[in-house]
C-alpha cells in the first residue's frame, strides 16, 4: 500500500494527549472504523500487548490482529498488524515547537492488502479514503483530549 501519515496539532500538553493515546481499550471511543478491542493476552500497555480490533471501513468488515512492538513512554506507540491487513503503525507524541501546552501528534501507517481485496491495487484504491478516515479520528481523539485538559474552546 504505501505509506500513510496523518497528523494534528492539539491544544494539549504531551502528557495529557500521551494519556489518552496509551489507554488503548479508549480507542473505540475515537477511531470511527474500530467497533471493538478484546485484549488476547494479559498486558494492556507496552511492547508484547496483543489485542484484536472488529475494524470496518464502508462494507469492509474484519478483525484486526494486532501486536504493540514499539512503546516510548510518553513519546510513541507502535503496533504490527498480523490479521487479513498486514503491516505496521505507529503514533508519535511530540511538544508542537514554538509553542506551550500544544502537541504535534503524528500517525504513521504502512499496510497490505491480501490479492481477494485487490492486493496493492485495492491498496493503492484505499489510500485516500484511509487516509481521510484516520483525519477524522484524529479531531475526534483532539476533541476528547482538549476537554480531557480543560483546554476546549469555550
Amino acid at each position: 500500500m504505501g505509506h500513510i501519515r496523518t497528523d494534528i496539532a492539539i491544544d494539549a500538553p504531551p502528557a495529557a494527549v500521551w494519556v489518552r493515546l496509551a489507554d488503548i481499550a479508549d480507542h473505540v471511543s475515537w477511531m470511527a472504523d474500530a467497533a471493538a478491542i478484546r485484549f488476547t493476552g494479559e498486558r494492556r500497555s507496552g511492547v508484547g500487548t496483543t489485542f484484536e480490533c472488529d475494524t470496518r471501513v464502508g462494507p469492509l468488515r474484519t478483525t484486526d490482529v494486532m501486536e504493540v512492538t514499539e512503546w516510548q513512554e510518553g513519546q510513541a506507540l507502535g503496533v504490527r498488524h498480523t490479521g487479513l491487513v498486514t503491516g505496521t503503525g505507529r503514533f508519535v507524541v511530540a511538544a508542537e515547537p514554538g509553542t506551550a501546552g500544544r502537541t504535534r501528534l503524528t500517525w504513521d501507517e504502512d499496510l497490505a492488502f491480501p490479492w481477494w481485496l485487490g492486493g496493492p491495487a485495492g491498496a493503492f484504491v484505499a489510500r485516500p479514503l484511509l487516509r481521510a478516515v484516520w483525519r477524522r479520528n484524529l479531531r475526534r481523539f483532539a476533541a476528547l483530549v482538549t476537554t480531557d485538559a480543560g483546554t476546549a474552546p469555550a
